[in-house]
């Protein structure tokens, strides 16, 4: 394959990350409005702080070009993506979300890391 098609195939596979990531906000955003408004300063904002950390660290990856610079964003990407696991569990735990919601959002988390994995083991590779 030539570089020009691997650039292609790349940029293909950040473009659907990055719309995965933002249907996994969107998804989010529409959730913790129904959450207590005494969690508003606590699990709320843990819980959006990880996503727009994480959305973050996913636009520095796709902008950057050194191969280490990049893996430091994709870990710390994931890191906010193991973060958001354990906010979602303690959700459920406290019956903020249903069963539904819980399998629905940690299946989107899920999906997003699939995805990273492949690509830091692209970055690893190369």
């Amino acid at each position: 394959m030539s570089t020009t098609n691997e650039n292609t195939a790349s940029n293909q596979s950040n473009l659907k990350i990055y719309q995965k990531y933002l249907e996994l906000i969107n998804y989010s955003n529409n959730l913790v409005r129904k959450y207590p408004k005494s969690e508003n300063f606590a699990l709320v904002n843990e819980i959006k702080h990880s996503l727009y950390s994480g959305l973050r660290n996913l636009m520095y990856a796709i902008k950057l070009y050194q191969k280490q610079d990049k893996l430091k964003h994709l870990n710390e990407l994931d890191i906010q993506l193991n973060l958001l696991k354990v906010h979602i569990r303690l959700s459920y735990k406290y019956k903020y979300i249903s069963l539904q919601n819980y399998e629905t959002w940690s299946g989107l988390i899920t999906d997003i890391c699939n995805m990273l994995g492949g690509w830091i083991s692209k970055c690893v590779k190369r």
